[in-house]
């Protein structure tokens, strides 16, 4: 099973999306759905994909879920849920109740664009985890180097929960890197618990201006952090057409991993999204 562990669905002309504001996402600020991304699968071996949520609103995960439940390329869903509601726990039972319910896998919140840095070690968020570690669900951490700390902390304070480390913490490719962030993320890490997506790294480099090679010292670096065993594949679709086709960003990653080892290659393809999201396949 090849799995495609980061891809979106969105019509900006049936719901908001604040992030998509800007001038520069005008290239993708159209729907995009099923019918769109299968034809991409089919082209570029992928069997599967898990489907990633764009904003924080619940009816988006209730949406993604009939999305799963009528589509069985989708193999799951991680969807958004009020880490801050003192019922998530309720809510969450009610999720899985739905249509497609079987197929959430995970929940994630743009903690990126919270104004606080430390939001994730909040009371009421890290109250909220614990309804999500105990429904069995992973947790994908949308950071960058600015909440790393915040990240850490968390997942050591969670140790035998799942999370899973989303485009790679998103490196300053264009900046040429950064110690703060190979750092960082050399420290999530070491947590353990933590799976960390090779997906959105052409989308941090100059969009008209990057390759594999380009690529290659920060898939390596999080490889070298991470291991063979929680390295997962993901295209970050459609927001990777900014920089390049589906097919572009697949052979680029592709290329990165196979020159670390085609175990490594292999293992991010699939077995990886596996075991951090417990997918049922093999």
């Amino acid at each position: 099973m090849i799995v495609d562990a980061h891809q979106h669905f969105w019509d900006p002309a049936r719901a908001d999306y604040p992030w998509m504001d800007a001038p520069e996402l005008t290239p993708i600020r159209r729907a995009f759905g099923p019918a769109d991304l299968a034809p991409l699968l089919k082209a570029n071996g992928i069997n599967a994909s898990i489907l990633v949520q764009c904003r924080s609103a619940l009816a988006e995960t209730e949406e993604f879920l009939r999305i799963a439940d009528a589509t069985p390329s989708v193999i799951g869903v991680v969807g958004w849920a009020d880490l801050t509601d003192a019922a998530l726990g309720e809510t969450l039972d009610r999720l899985r109740a739905l249509p497609g319910g079987d197929k959430l896998v995970g929940i994630r919140h743009q903690v990126h664009d919270e104004a606080d840095p430390e939001w994730l070690l909040r009371e009421d968020v890290q109250r909220g985890l614990t309804a999500v570690f105990a429904h069995d669900l992973a947790y994908d951490f949308l950071v960058r180097i600015r909440e790393l700390p915040a990240a850490i902390a968390t997942a050591q304070a969670f140790p035998q929960a799942r999370f899973v480390l989303d485009h790679a913490a998103k490196p300053p490719i264009a900046d040429g890197g950064s110690d703060e962030w190979s750092n960082g993320i050399a420290a999530l890490a070491a947590c353990g618990n933590v799976w960390c997506k090779v997906s959105g790294l052409a989308t941090e480099a100059v969009w008209s201006d990057w390759n594999a090679e380009l690529l290659f010292p920060f898939v390596a670096h999080a490889a070298t952090c991470f291991g063979e065993d929680r390295l997962i594949f993901g295209s970050d679709w459609p927001v990777c057409l900014l920089a390049g086709s589906y097919g572009e960003i697949k052979g680029a990653l592709e290329a990165c991993l196979m020159k670390l080892g085609p175990q490594v290659r292999e293992k991010a393809f699939g077995v990886n999204a596996k075991a951090a999201y417990r997918l049922p396949f093999g």
